[in-house]
């Protein structure tokens, strides 16, 4: 039943990436403009690949900046769309250790912030002549007729155009053997309610604390 759920999850995702690569290919798509919450949103991709990375026993953490707003306005089912395509990248090319996600404040206005969210993983990483194509349309890091990992190379294509789209830029920083970094940055409209601090302000001067954790990222 798991393999029957996890399959048709990956046909319907499918299928919807080359509906929206169609609806941007033939200029009908429309992005949403709605309030959401920035910090949970991310947390969605996480708690819906958390399986798959912890049966690769693979690490996957999200990181937040202590500055980030709480809510935003835009389209929350195109940026979960987003992170989820490189999230899921990131675990499908990551044997052992971990994928984080980082999520920044840029800057900020009254009416405008940009955040910039970076995908880190410490898998096979890829080779410069990919890197410059990696974001074409049906690109595959491994394109051999034998290659070990699956997928059809619409995901990262689709991902640039959502990103485009919603006034962004995108990019990788990879070294083979080493693992890649993938980046994007939007432009988000604020919303009108104050967020409260990530943490409370509390006085720890003085007081000494042990923190033991078998991963670096989260110690």
């Amino acid at each position: 039943l798991e393999i029957a759920s996890y399959s048709a999850d990956t046909l319907l995702s499918l299928i919807n990436d080359v509906l929206d690569y169609s609806k941007i290919e033939a200029g009908r798509f429309v992005l949403e403009s709605i309030d959401f919450d920035l910090r949970r949103a991310v947390e969605e991709v996480t708690e819906s690949l958390a399986d798959h990375a912890f049966t690769k026993k693979v690490e996957l953490t999200p990181m937040f900046s202590a500055n980030l707003p709480e809510m935003v306005n835009g389209d929350p089912t195109r940026f979960r769309q987003i992170i989820t395509n490189l999230v899921g990248n990131a675990i499908k090319f990551t044997e052992q250790g971990e994928v984080t996600i980082y999520l920044t404040l840029v800057e900020s206005s009254p009416y405008r912030l940009t955040i910039r969210c970076e995908v880190h993983d410490t898998g096979i990483g890829i080779a410069p002549e990919v890197q410059a194509r990696i974001f074409d349309s049906f690109t595959q890091v491994d394109s051999s007729t034998t290659r070990e990992y699956g997928g059809t190379g619409l995901g990262l294509a689709l991902s640039k155009q959502l990103v485009q789209l919603m006034g962004g830029q995108i990019g990788v920083d990879s070294k083979v053997g080493k693992g890649s970094t993938f980046w994007f940055t939007l432009t988000l409209a604020t919303h009108k309610k104050i967020s409260p601090n990530l943490t409370p302000c509390i006085n720890l001067k003085g007081l000494r604390a042990l923190i033991v954790d078998d991963n670096a990222i989260n110690r």
